[in-house]
C-alpha cells in the first residue's frame, strides 16, 4: 500500500464549500490573492497542516492520514465572517469523498475569537476555525 496524499482531501474539502446551493463560496488555499482585483465580500482561506501518516496495525502499514485544515473564514462585516463559518460547518456536515479513502467527518476543532483585520483597505473581519481530518484506505 502507498502512504495516503494529503492534496485529494483538501481538493475535497475545497469541493464540499464550493458545492454549496445558493450562493457558493470562494475558497483559496493557502493565502488570498493580492489586488489588484478586489476580493468576494465572503470568502474562504483553508490552511492545512502537512498531516500525520499512521501505521493501521502492528504490520506498520502507515495507511491512515490524520491532520487538521484551518478555514478561516472572512467577510466585510462580522456577521458576514461567521456567517461563512456556519456555511462551511454546513459543507462539512458529513464524511469526504476521496477516493479510494473512507474519511471521518471533519471534526470542529474550535480557534481563535472573531477577529478585525485594518491593514486591509477596506478593513475585514474574520473566524479561524480549524477542523480535524482523518481517513483510513476503502
Amino acid at each position: 500500500m502507498t502512504a495516503p496524499q494529503l492534496l485529494p482531501h483538501v481538493q475535497a474539502l475545497a469541493a464540499a464549500i464550493r458545492a454549496l446551493p445558493d450562493t457558493p463560496l470562494t475558497v483559496y488555499v493557502g493565502g488570498a490573492p493580492a489586488g489588484p482585483a478586489p476580493l468576494p465580500d465572503t470568502y474562504v482561506v483553508l490552511y492545512p497542516d502537512p498531516g500525520n501518516v499512521d501505521a493501521a496495525s502492528l504490520a506498520d502499514d502507515r495507511t491512515e492520514l490524520s491532520g487538521m485544515v484551518q478555514a478561516t473564514c472572512v467577510g466585510s462585516t462580522p456577521d458576514g465572517a461567521i456567517g461563512t463559518a456556519d456555511r462551511v460547518a454546513q459543507a462539512w456536515d458529513g464524511p469526504l469523498v476521496v477516493a479510494g479513502r473512507a474519511c471521518w467527518r471533519p471534526e470542529r476543532l474550535g480557534g481563535p475569537p472573531l477577529q478585525r483585520d485594518d491593514d486591509l483597505v477596506p478593513p475585514v473581519w474574520y473566524l479561524a476555525v480549524q477542523y480535524g481530518i482523518h481517513s483510513i484506505p476503502a
